[in-house]
């Protein structure tokens, strides 16, 4: 969330960026219930003042046997009216706290204006681009022909936009998978963790998925008989395992801090059924590979910068052809101040379409709501950190282009030489 003395003190810098992100927040209502908090409690501290003089007062007289039942009558008053005001004050609290969790992060300096993916800038192309001499399948006719991927018992066991993998389809799933986090802790210096697959409500409040995305998360019954509940399936590891310093106060000398993990996401939205959501693109489950990082403040783009390339090694690794957008303001995820994303060409679709990797960051916004800060030297006063994540990468996108780039005349496709060890030196797939 935004400091609210920053947004007290400078409302149009926040209207502008709501106008430019195309976002809505009761801003007007935010300053005036925080000038009226503000008000109370200024007039709480005088009464409270006058309070203390008073019973100083009633003190004196009480010792001097004089009566002060006048006296003490008109502080019962006093303190009633300073518990009205309390009540009064804390009102307008809650709805401070309330609006600003729906104020979304400002924009970077070098994010540019714009209103949809259109205004997303390029800024790099990588790879070769795939050709055929003949006509190549879409993913789903691919992975049906070599009985690798089953739709139709997916959506009977779970409903529709889920799916099963099976055979040499859920062993590529598992390649993928272990050579992604072999990559970024070995090479990228990444430590491994394998969190929760479920997070509470503060966890997702804490990285931004609530309130604002909570009509898309799969939220799991109550059980009264559990003291942990409301507890929601994670949508991306990035919830998980920023909390993991929720309401902590870090070393500055342990900073930087990599994190990389593997877990499946659930997500209800899964778009409007096409040609461009059908089979693997838009799925309610999917596995993926996250990187976290917590920063000081003044490195933290520079940071930004690395996790980029940490993505790109894992499409390089591949040979997979992408390209790198910037997000305008317009497209900007709610937490985020700057963003990249890296989309995969699709093959049949003969275009950069599919999005493998976002790679954010937050500056202060998610610690400030997680409460995430660090001392740079004993006795100094807390900061907060900055946070940034990256799908390193994210699946089923990632099948869905080795399945289709890699394809051969006869429908077999064949394994990208990084994934055949990981594969058991399978070198095609049919």
């Amino acid at each position: 969330m935004l400091d609210l003395k920053f947004i007290r003190e400078n409302p149009d810098v926040v209207r502008t960026s709501l106008e430019h992100r195309k976002m809505e927040a009761s801003l007007d209502e935010l300053l005036e219930a925080d000038r009226k908090w503000r008000a109370v409690l200024g007039e709480v501290e005088s009464l409270r003042s006058h309070q203390n003089t008073v019973s100083k007062e009633i003190s004196q007289l009480k010792k001097a046997k004089v009566d002060a039942s006048e006296q003490i009558t008109e502080m019962r008053k006093v303190s009633q009216k300073i518990k009205t005001l309390n009540e009064q004050a804390q009102r307008y609290k809650s709805k401070v706290d309330e609006i600003v969790m729906t104020i979304p992060n400002l924009p970077h300096a070098s994010t540019p204006i714009g209103e949809s993916a259109e205004d997303n800038p390029e800024i790099k192309r990588w790879g070769e681009i795939p050709t055929f001499d003949f006509e190549p399948k879409p993913h789903w006719e691919l992975a049906e022909a070599q009985d690798i991927v089953d739709f139709q018992r997916g959506a009977k066991i779970a409903g529709s936009n889920f799916v099963l993998f099976k055979g040499l389809g859920a062993r590529l799933e598992r390649a993928l998978i272990n050579f992604m986090l072999d990559l970024h802790t070995s090479k990228h210096g990444y430590t491994e963790v394998s969190p929760p697959f479920v997070a509470n409500r503060q966890a997702m409040t804490g990285t931004g998925q609530l309130p604002k995305f909570e009509a898309d998360m799969y939220r799991c019954d109550r059980d009264e008989e559990n003291e942990t509940n409301d507890l929601f399936l994670i949508p991306t590891a990035e919830v998980p395992v920023t909390n993991i310093f929720a309401g902590e106060i870090l070393n500055g000398n342990d900073l930087p801090i990599y994190y990389t993990a593997y877990t499946p996401c659930f997500r209800r939205e899964a778009g409007a059924y096409g040609r461009d959501t059908r089979g693997l693109q838009r799925i309610h489950q999917f596995d993926k590979v996250e990187m976290v990082k917590f920063t000081l403040p003044e490195t933290s783009y520079d940071e930004h910068e690395s996790l980029l390339k940490d993505a790109e090694d894992v499409l390089q690794a591949l040979k997979l052809p992408y390209r790198i957008v910037q997000h305008c303001t317009g497209e900007l995820s709610f937490a985020a101040a700057k963003c990249y994303d890296i989309e995969l060409w699709a093959a049949v679709e003969e275009k950069f379409s599919l999005e493998i990797s976002s790679c954010s960051n937050y500056e202060d916004f998610q610690s400030r709501r997680a409460n995430i800060r660090f001392r740079r030297e004993r006795g100094a006063k807390p900061e907060f950190v900055h946070t940034l994540n990256a799908s390193g990468t994210a699946l089923p996108r990632l099948v869905i282009v080795i399945l289709e780039n890699y394809q051969q005349a006869d429908g077999s496709i064949r394994v990208p030489e990084v994934l055949k060890p990981y594969m058991g030196g399978i070198e095609q797939i049919g």
